[in-house]
């Protein structure tokens, strides 16, 4: 049986890591090999590990030439706010696509590209496309959007030059205990700013939703656009309820200043977190469902109840001690 030679970029990330363990687990994985200016923090049991900074194209470039991997999954795709300033998310986001597509393309070895993307690239729900399938337009209202969808035109460049099939997966909002998200620490907040004026709704994705979808994605060879959004949907009232929060209602003149707000209780407030609060966000799953047979994803209620349920680490004592 041939092998097949994986990159993960964006391993560092909780979603490049959770996708690495579940490849490490394919017969038809070979060697996997992810780049990341930050390592993982999950063990791994025999994919291997580049630390290289994005930015630094020249070295990501030679790597990637070098190693010239027949798929690639492109998690090097950073949210504002998450780990990094929007400044730097959208810096390092552009120099990772640009270096890694560019020199796989020249080695010719590369078969397949499966990347991350988001709702976001559809922008705020209309009254004519309230719940956009892949045939909608789109038409992205924040910074992050236009970034995802950047990331998906040079990704649909490299398709047209060599003719492989290239996937781009729009999560809806991807929230869990342990995943950086800015949408989650606003919502784990004592005081959660809402709409005074509507109460849209969002759908959420858990992240080992996230990563089966993109190695069944790998798997399965699927090609364009695919919406990927856990059951059901939420409220931001419903959500601050839910949480035990206090609901803050925000006239639309004073969200500036409630990102200010936030940005000091620790929360930065992004565009596109704003976006989902003051027009919500969801998708329809129904190619994800029927190609990707993701038919029992973590309902978005769910997924708020775990970012809830997660709890502050507590000290064990030692034998003859108290915890404090």
């Amino acid at each position: 049986m041939t092998k097949t030679r994986v990159l993960i970029t964006g391993m560092g990330g909780e979603l490049g890591t959770r996708v690495a363990q579940l490849i490490e687990a394919r017969d038809w994985a070979g060697d996997i090999v992810g780049v990341d200016f930050v390592p993982p923090r999950r063990r791994l049991r025999r994919a291997e590990f580049r630390r290289i900074d994005p930015r630094d194209t020249d070295r990501l470039a030679a790597f990637v030439e070098e190693y010239a991997p027949q798929v690639i999954a492109h998690f090097g795709v950073y949210e504002p706010a998450s780990r990094m300033t929007p400044a730097s998310a959208s810096e390092r986001t552009k120099a990772c696509t640009t270096a890694t597509l560019g020199a796989a393309t020249a080695t010719g070895a590369l078969e397949y590209v499966v990347l991350r993307s988001g709702l976001e690239v559809y922008g705020s729900p209309t009254a004519e496309v309230s719940v956009p399938d892949e045939d909608a337009v789109p038409a992205p209202t924040s910074p992050y959007g236009r970034s995802l969808l950047g990331v998906e035109a040079a990704a649909k460049g490299v398709a047209l030059r060599i003719g492989v099939p290239v996937c781009a997966l729009r999560y809806a909002p991807v929230l869990g205990s342990h995943v950086p998200s800015p949408l989650g620490r606003l919502l784990r907040l004592p005081v959660v700013p809402v709409s005074a004026v509507s109460d849209p709704p969002f759908s959420l994705l858990h992240p080992d939703d996230a990563a089966r979808a993109m190695v069944d994605a790998i798997e399965r060879r699927l090609d364009g656009p695919c919406n990927v959004v856990g059951g059901g949907a939420a409220t931001p009232w419903q959500a601050a309820r839910l949480g035990g929060r206090a609901p803050l209602p925000v006239l639309p003149g004073f969200w500036p200043l409630v990102a200010r707000a936030s940005e000091l209780a620790g929360a930065a407030l992004a565009p596109h977190v704003v976006d989902v609060i003051r027009h919500g966000c969801t998708g329809d799953g129904t190619r994800a469902r029927d190609e990707l047979g993701l038919a029992k994803l973590t309902p978005t209620q769910d997924v708020l109840r775990e970012l809830f349920d997660w709890a502050d680490v507590v000290a064990i004592a030692r034998p003859g001690e108290q915890a404090a």
